[in-house]
């Protein structure tokens, strides 16, 4: 287990991918991951990008390799390299041409506490989902309409 992990505290762990037209990597996010976990919001695991030419040729940066690093380098200097090679290419062979993508795992660490005092109580978490932004918007546009 890499030093660091404990899967007995750890928090609940997601994984996102973010696409962005254009395969051109830029630091624009880093600001709001690295104030996300500044704080203690989330914990980095891994941090990768990948991108596709329009020849379809794939190439994967980490976040601390030389073209990302002023922007990611505070941000992935934490990284447990959880993501293979396969699994970085297999998100490349989804995006279109000339795109690329922002992959990155975190911990929730703001859930940590109650994650740990529910398995602590026996409990075990049957359903989680996250809802996306365009039901969310929905929803809340439907409230104005009463």
């Amino acid at each position: 287990m890499p030093r660091g992990l404990n899967v007995d505290t750890i928090g609940p762990v997601d994984v996102a991918v973010v696409v962005f037209e254009g395969n051109r990597i830029n630091g624009d996010v880093a600001p709001a991951l690295w104030e996300l976990q500044k704080n203690g919001t989330v914990r980095i695991l891994d941090l990768s990008f990948v991108r596709k030419d329009d020849d379809g040729s794939v190439a994967v940066v980490e976040g601390a390799d030389a073209e990302v690093a002023d922007d990611f380098g505070s941000i992935a200097d934490a990284q447990f390299d959880l993501f293979s090679d396969e699994d970085l290419h297999a998100v490349a062979e989804e995006l279109p041409p000339a795109s690329s993508a922002l992959v990155v795992a975190w911990e929730n660490s703001w859930a940590a506490r109650l994650s740990t005092a529910v398995r602590a109580s026996h409990g075990d978490l049957r359903l989680l989902e996250r809802i996306p932004r365009a039901v969310v918007v929905e929803a809340v546009a439907a409230l104005g309409d009463d």
